[in-house]
């Protein structure tokens, strides 16, 4: 029987066969003894491990395996800002932020302005990036550590990645692009050149990546885990979930453009009722009767599969519910009325979370720790650490001007410096020959220079 359901990075249709779908992308199934590795270094495991929501990796025995050695990972996820996100957008922060409190991780959430206004011909770059403010409030109030967590928008940052953007783009031909994400001789260049631009954080520190998404996202890391070792960089691991379905049953994914498809953040405790009660798929019989002799069918349930998916935690709980169900013993209006109060609740809390993240959305983007360590850093490989020291040494008034030295003016700087070094002159020689020529090169633009990268 053909396959009758389609996962790229922009559709997901059909009712997913996700044991065909690992042996479609090559992926690896996530195993009792991975899980088990995982609890052993954890302490325990996430409710979506135990349930199987995340099932399938890249290299993710790796990631345990240097962390175990010491070597320590880092995690990645991303978002494509639209006017209001649902509850499966969540999935992937939810657990992201789980893995850097058990594991301590810097995480690095990159906020995809570019390519929503790239692939949508009537939004506006104005709108991807309101749309991105309010979206990077509902993820801070997930609860990610605001000195761990660095969240940047991609029209903002991308002057920091762009070195190492081209390296990478240029390891990517057109037929590869065009053959996995789908383009043809209608798309614009912007979006032929945007997968380069979600590859680089994948580069971001000198240790293994670890990309929490949905398996649709696959397609981006198979290119980058390509060529990465090329670059001096980790082919990146990943873990990939499954999809939450959509209220109105269990094929396809949650869209924002279906409202009868999703519950939002914003959703009142009512609209939340109406909607389950409404729109939610059942897997009961059509009537009370026949639902106490035959009982339900939790396999195909939306309400019963968002409980499983994480909404009810308590093992025991949702064993006994999916008894009930299957039993007869429990009717498809009261599974739904468990839901409707699983979900109020969460989404009260994160009402007065997100409240709260409005207020400290520059720590995340700018002002915390490692925001701002980030800010501080160009991503291109090339210069030696001796030669950064130094040039951070004798032009450290002007860093900015320094990063935008020609590339003769440099290779001038770095042949005085190798004559130098070979008579043997001393090293404070060498910064007071070299910091006079550069700071006296510097000085006329360094007002220009200032107010530039200011901008």
């Amino acid at each position: 029987m053909p396959d009758d359901f389609t996962v790229t990075p922009w559709e997901v249709k059909g009712k997913v066969d996700y044991d065909k779908l690992i042996e479609q992308f090559g992926t690896q199934k996530l195993t009792d003894d991975i899980k088990q590795e995982i609890a052993r270094q954890a302490g325990e495991l996430h409710v979506m491990l135990r349930r199987n929501v995340f099932f399938s990796h890249r290299d993710l025995d790796l990631i345990l395996k240097e962390q175990a050695e010491g070597k320590g990972f880092y995690a990645y996820t991303g978002r494509g800002p639209s006017q209001a996100m649902h509850i499966g957008h969540l999935i992937p922060f939810l657990f992201t932020k789980w893995l850097q409190d058990k594991f301590d991780l810097d995480v690095y959430i990159e906020i995809t302005d570019d390519e929503k206004f790239l692939r949508n011909q009537e939004v506006d770059l104005d709108q991807t990036r309101e749309w991105s403010k309010e979206n990077i409030a509902d993820i801070i109030a997930v609860g990610f550590s605001p000195d761990k967590t660095f969240i940047f928008q991609d029209t903002e940052y991308v002057r920091n990645m762009y070195p190492l953007a081209v390296k990478v783009a240029k390891k990517i031909t057109f037929s590869e692009a065009k053959a996995t994400f789908g383009l043809d001789a209608s798309s614009n260049i912007g979006i032929i050149f945007y997968p380069a631009l979600q590859i680089v954080p994948t580069m971001f520190e000198k240790r293994r990546c670890l990309i929490p998404a949905g398996i649709d996202q696959d397609p981006y890391w198979r290119l980058q885990r390509d060529m990465a070792e090329s670059l001096g960089y980790f082919k990146a691991a990943q873990i990939h979930s499954k999809f939450l379905p959509p209220l109105t049953g269990p094929e396809g994914k949650m869209s924002s453009s279906v409202p009868e498809s999703a519950i939002y953040l914003d959703d009142d405790p009512k609209t939340v009722e109406r909607k389950i009660m409404k729109y939610a798929f059942s897997g009961g019989q059509a009537t009370v009767e026949l639902q106490r002799k035959y009982g339900g069918n939790p396999d195909v349930d939306v309400s019963f599969q968002w409980l499983y998916y994480y909404f009810e935690e308590d093992d025991q709980r949702i064993m006994r519910i999916e008894e009930d169900y299957r039993s007869g013993n429990m009717l498809s209006g009261e599974l739904k009325q468990i839901l409707v109060e699983k979900l109020n609740d969460f989404l009260e809390k994160h009402r007065a979370m997100r409240e709260k993240a409005m207020k400290e959305i520059n720590i995340y983007k700018y002002d915390g720790s490692l925001a701002s360590q980030m800010w501080k850093k160009v991503h291109e490989r090339g210069l030696s650490y001796s030669t950064t020291i130094f040039l951070r040494r004798v032009c450290g008034s002007f860093p900015p001007l320094a990063i935008s030295l020609s590339s003769s003016s440099f290779m001038a700087m770095s042949n005085s410096l190798l004559a130098n070094l070979t008579w043997g002159l001393s090293t404070s020689s060498i910064a007071a020959t070299n910091s006079g020529i550069i700071r006296r090169s510097c000085r006329p633009f360094a007002k220009t220079a200032s107010l530039f990268w200011k901008s």
